[in-house]
């Protein structure tokens, strides 16, 4: 339960990164109320993994996740440009999230 809240958790800390750069400096009210909210479920979803996962792997994923899923959000929405050794160091980021998983 705890890996699954996880990558929940790294899911929105790629959606309040992405709504943070959409708010304009917190000042468009959509974006900047999605930012909040995705930040909060993000964080308290961190906090709960931390319960029962060791620190150091719960932040590791959860910046893994969310970093991968930030850079792949802004390539497909043509924000990003996408080149091969870009996605070859997210499937890099992607393989150590999962030798995290299945070392612990």
């Amino acid at each position: 339960m705890s890996w699954l809240v996880l990558v929940s958790s790294g899911v929105m800390e790629a959606v309040w990164a992405t709504a943070l750069g959409r708010s304009d400096g917190l000042t468009r009210p959509v974006p900047s109320v999605v930012f909040g909210l995705a930040l909060v479920l993000s964080m308290t979803g961190l906090a709960f993994a931390m319960r029962t996962l060791p620190v150091g792997t719960s932040y590791a994923v959860w910046v893994g996740v969310g970093a991968t899923l930030t850079v792949l959000y802004a390539v497909t929405a043509g924000g990003e440009a996408a080149s091969p050794l870009k996605i070859l160091f997210l499937a890099g980021i992607v393989g150590c999230v999962i030798g995290l998983k299945a070392t612990g």
